[in-house]
């Protein structure tokens, strides 16, 4: 048996220019980090006893007997990817719900491959990974995603991403004080709009009009080095939830699936509360909202979005991890 470990994560600045149909003109760059919330991915080799040659357990139970009636789409693909010919038994659990924004599907992606890779005894660096997962994603599965996620969740960590127009990838380590990231990390919260949402199809209206918002585009891709700006200042998190608020307002206006009037209304009760900005993670239209909170403010809030799920959470630097490995299991 092999049980992979890979991250969620919450992404700040420059999403949307990771989308390769923007990116392979004009370049991409995102600022992200991972999260203590995670994806576990079991795999190991299913005995012959059963009616059945392979077992997937997510939300639904599949028992099939042949790959190609996997209704799983990853796993599909996956299994197609490896040309796997054995029984196998995947088993799926997550910290966090599927479809709200914290890049779930690439973790789900990213910890498969990497499972599968471990029961075959191969080992497979984080670019290698990451470069797998896009590939599977974006041009197997076809599905409407950019390119930061399976690169966040792979590596692990604060890090600067940049896309290249060759559609090559470089991930640095943002060079920020540990009293900075403290602060930020303590002032950072999630909380549950209660909508989740497939991201491929509320992406699907903002990659028709990419061409259209070169302007907005090409503003959210300066926020990334503004973002670390003003983290290696001394202007404090009143500017860095004011660069969030201006991402946010940035981001709406790229399709009018991304959000909703009881997505605003949620958004403005927390900053008349006291945050200082925020933005609806991943996609948009559901999913989990990321509001900047002053800690003596953070109750106030608490108690404006009565009703909604708060979830706190940490940084993490390890990205995908085999956490458990055994051949005979």
């Amino acid at each position: 048996m092999i049980i992979t470990k890979t991250p969620f994560r919450i992404s700040f600045f420059g999403g949307g220019t990771d989308y390769p149909v923007w990116s392979r003109n004009h370049g991409g760059q995102v600022l992200s980090t991972t999260i203590d919330k995670y994806c576990y991915i079991s795999v190991r080799y299913f005995p012959p006893f059963f009616p059945y040659k392979y077992r997937i357990v997510y939300s639904k139970i599949e028992t099939v007997k042949e790959v190609n009636e996997i209704l799983h789409p990853a796993v599909k693909a996956a299994l197609q990817f490896f040309k796997v010919e054995k029984g196998l038994s995947i088993h799926h659990d997550g910290d966090l719900p599927a479809r709200t924004g914290l890049g779930s599907s690439s973790s789900f992606t990213v910890g498969l491959l990497h499972a599968l890779h471990a029961l075959q005894n191969q080992e497979i660096s984080k670019e290698e990974l990451a470069k797998e997962a896009m590939h599977l994603e974006q041009d197997i599965l076809r599905e409407n995603v950019g390119s930061q996620d399976q690169v966040a969740v792979s590596y692990g960590g604060f890090n600067k991403i940049t896309f290249s127009q060759s559609g090559e990838f470089r991930v640095e380590p943002v060079q920020v004080s540990n009293e900075q990231v403290k602060e930020l990390e303590s002032s950072l919260r999630l909380y549950f709009t209660g909508f989740s949402r497939y991201a491929s199809e509320v992406a699907k209206t903002q990659i028709e009009n990419i061409q259209n918002r070169e302007r907005e585009l090409t503003l959210m891709h300066t926020m990334v080095d503004e973002g670390i700006r003003i983290l290696n200042g001394n202007k404090g998190m009143e500017e860095f939830g004011r660069l969030l608020n201006e991402t946010w307002q940035i981001k709406k206006s790229l399709s009018d699936k991304i959000s909703n009037p009881e997505i605003d209304a949620m958004y403005e009760k927390a900053i008349e509360a006291g945050a200082l900005g925020g933005k609806l993670l991943g996609a948009g239209a559901g999913g989990f909202l990321l509001l900047l909170i002053p800690p003596d403010k953070q109750q106030a809030v608490r108690e404006a979005l009565h009703g909604f799920l708060e979830v706190s959470f940490a940084f993490e630097n390890n990205g995908s991890q085999i956490i458990y490995k055994n051949h005979q299991a």
